[in-house]
């Protein structure tokens, strides 16, 4: 389908047309007007001529025609004397064009016989060239000068418009209350802003009713979690259970943090959370990820190196959020093995080498696809503008983490 042509130049070329019409038409009736003139000024001169030889052959018969180089006369008596061309002795009363030079020939029957007047009108003819000459040139810088007209005309009047344009590209996917209506008249362009403020309006009610949902759904959530984990934690500190109790307590307590997470990132997608970043010490914050991942394995035989230095500039809660998430897929349990973090350069990596049997299995196998970025937290992570890239290979499991340069606005939720 061809490309359509934008409102400025689609209006430019309606005033180009506008303006080829009208000069048409000026162009037609001028042209139609010389014409007729030159018809009106050729028959009154002959019709003068006929009249006043016809007074003066009355008076005398001998009265001789006019032989200029313009104009000729001749006389065809009634009796059929007189030296006519043929040409002219065919014609029948009245006016006549010979040719396309500019010569008419007026034929009058008075008392004294038929009068034939020739007329030669070339310098007439020449002007009406020159004319049409000169109509052509209008049709061309009146279409020109029309088509330009538009373009200047449609440039302001559209001016507006993509100022109201520009300012809903501007924006943001969140709700926000506007006042676009100021930006443009009381026209119907102003209506159009004031539809889309009452549409923003709306949209924040409904974002604002959205949010009170789910902070009252994560309330209802984390409560019961808060319950279960409470439990699983009284049940390992109680003497009585045994190794194989241990073992299935520290999985649910391990699951309920795991569903806790990803409860805070459901949550943070939904409600479409800004963040806003702080300063944060890299070396504190990677050690705080691998102890919470350890405690929740419980994987004692889990070798962890921390190698960072200065600050980062992200939200810590969020930043801790999505490290635990990457570092289960990356270190699942049981998690033998060595487990290296470092932070450079606005960067943040992480690789596991598994050890004993679980390096025997191959990198990639003891967690199914942990090579790929979860759906959910895949999503969180590029809500925050983060990329991360997850590989595998003979050495174990890496994973990098490339932070915005600047990371002015995504930190704590708003709400």
């Amino acid at each position: 389908m061809p490309a359509r042509l934008s409102l400025r130049r689609r209006v430019a070329l309606a005033y180009a047309t506008l303006g080829l019409v009208l000069s048409l038409l000026f162009a037609l009736a001028v042209t139609y007007l010389a014409e007729d003139y030159e018809y009106i000024v050729v028959t009154e001169i002959l019709h003068g001529q006929a009249e006043d030889f016809a007074e003066r052959l009355r008076a005398d018969p001998q009265t001789a025609l006019p032989q200029a180089r313009r104009l000729h006369g001749y006389l065809r008596r009634a009796d059929g004397s007189g030296s006519v061309p043929p040409e002219l002795a065919a014609l029948a009363p009245g006016m006549h064009e010979l040719d396309a030079e500019g010569s008419h020939a007026g034929v009058f029957d008075t008392e004294a016989g038929r009068l034939y007047f020739v007329i030669d009108i070339s310098a007439i003819e020449a002007l009406e060239r020159y004319l049409a000459g000169f109509m052509a040139a209008v049709v061309l810088l009146g279409t020109a000068l029309s088509g330009w007209a538009g373009w200047i005309l449609a440039g302001r009047t559209i001016a507006p418009v993509k100022r109201l344009a520009d300012a809903v590209d501007a924006l943001p996917a969140r709700p926000l209350p506007t006042q676009l209506a100021e930006l443009v008249g009381g026209d119907e362009l102003g209506r159009l802003a004031r539809a889309i403020d009452a549409y923003q309006a709306r949209l924040v009610a409904a974002d604002a009713a959205e949010r009170a949902f789910f902070a009252d759904a994560s309330h209802e959530l984390r409560t019961p979690i808060a319950v279960v984990q409470g439990a699983a934690e009284v049940l390992l500190d109680d003497p009585a259970a045994d190794a194989g109790q241990r073992r299935r307590l520290v999985r649910l307590e391990r699951g309920v943090g795991e569903l806790t997470d990803l409860i805070a990132v459901l949550l943070g997608l939904a409600r479409r959370s800004v963040y806003h970043a702080e300063s944060v010490d890299a070396a504190q914050l990677l050690t705080d990820a691998a102890a919470s991942w350890r405690a929740a394995t419980g994987a004692s035989d889990l070798l962890v190196t921390v190698d960072a230095h200065g600050l980062l500039c992200l939200p810590r809660a969020e930043a801790l959020l999505v490290l635990r998430g990457l570092l289960r897929r990356l270190a699942p349990p049981p998690g033998i093995g060595r487990l290296s973090l470092r932070a450079a350069d606005n960067e943040i990596e992480l690789a596991f080498a598994a050890a004993g049997a679980a390096a025997a299995t191959g990198p990639g196998s003891a967690g199914g696809d942990a090579g790929i970025t979860p759906t959910l937290l895949g999503r969180f992570i590029a809500h925050l503008g983060w990329q991360v890239e997850q590989t595998s290979d003979a050495d174990g499991r890496h994973c990098r983490i490339r932070l915005p340069s600047s990371v002015a606005e995504t930190s704590r939720p708003t709400a």
